[in-house]
Order: C-alpha cells, then structure tokens, then sequence
C-alpha cells in the first residue's frame, strides 16, 4: 500500500509525474486511486496531486499525517504541506525557488531560512535540486521526471521495469531518452543537498 503527496506550481509537471507513479503502480499489479488540485492559475498556482495504491482503494483521498511520500518540485511547497506526511514518511523535494506574485509585489516576503525548515520538518528526505542538474542534463522539464525517480526509492514494492514502462507510456518518443536517464539519475545518484 502507498500513499504519495504530490505538490508544485502549475506548469512544473506535477500532474504528469502523479500519472507516472499511478501508471508504475497498475504495472505492477495494485488497484490504484488518484486525486489532482489546480491553483487558481494554470501556471504559477499550486498544484498538488495524491494517489493511493494496494491490493483495494476505497478512496483516492490521504488524510492528513498518512502520505507515505511527499514529493515537492517546489521546496516552499513543500514546507506547505509537511503536514500530510506520516512521521518517518520520505520526502522527495526539489531544491528549487519559484517567487509568488504575493512576494514580487511586496506583499510578503520569501522566507531566508528554507534550507533549515526543510532539515527540520523532513528528517527522512532528498533535498536536491532537480531543475538545475535537469538543467545540465539539457532539459529543465525532466526536473519532474527525476523528482519522481528519488522518490521511487521509498516504493520498493513497484519494480524498476515497471517504472520505466509507465514512463514510456506518457512521454513523447522524442523524449523518452532524456526522462529515463532523469528518472534513474534520481532514483540512483540524487543525494541530499542540505549544507
């Protein structure tokens, strides 16, 4: 059974990876429920995606303090729902900085300290930045692609081929290469990144 939070900002690809995990799931063999949120913009409002997965799923929704995994391609977004994860649970967070329009026209300001509330909140956690090693890798959008590779980690009860099936089966041919080379990068290489 797995319980998998999912949270970002529209247009990180958020709804894609929660599709991934729902899809690796079915691969293999478990019943699965997904459940998704959109912000109150297509691009740059929050966006958070849950799905559940085991031999029955009566509902796709997590109640609070039960996610197995909570997987953020925003580290404030994060920190927003810590609240969802079950104390040992995973985090997979990206290491990366998306400024609401409430902070760049002044009306709030973008906390200095995330680094140490992420240590803090998330002690079983990878903290990496996804984006700028996708980045490297010559396509910033595998960020979520490799996001969903390290917290594969705490799925072990979904095997690799099945994540890479599930991969092929929602990116475009063209894309392929470059999101299994994310996926496997995050779920062997990524490390924690906290100084």
């Amino acid at each position: 059974m797995g319980n998998i939070f999912l949270s970002g900002v529209g247009g990180q690809g958020i709804l894609l990876a929660a599709k991934i995990i729902a899809d690796a799931a079915a691969n293999a063999g478990f019943e699965v429920a997904a459940n998704e949120i959109h912000g109150m913009a297509q691009r740059g409002g929050s966006v958070t995606a849950q799905v559940r997965y085991g031999p029955a799923v009566l509902s796709p929704l997590i109640l609070e303090g039960t996610a197995d995994v909570l997987g953020a391609l925003e580290h404030i977004e994060a920190i927003r729902h810590a609240h969802m994860l079950r104390p040992g649970g995973f985090a997979a967070i990206s290491r990366q900085s998306l400024v609401p329009v409430t902070v760049s026209s002044g009306g709030a300001v973008y906390p200095g300290d995330v680094a140490e509330r992420i240590a803090r909140l998330f002690p079983n956690r990878c903290y990496y930045d996804c984006t700028a090693r996708a980045r490297e890798m010559g396509a910033p959008r595998l960020a979520n692609t490799m996001l969903t590779g390290i917290l594969s980690r705490a799925l072990a009860d979904i095997p690799l081929e099945a994540w890479h099936n599930a991969i092929r089966g929602r990116v475009p041919p063209k894309t392929l290469p470059g999101n299994l080379a994310a996926f496997d990068f995050g779920r062997i290489e990524a490390n924690d990144s906290i100084p």
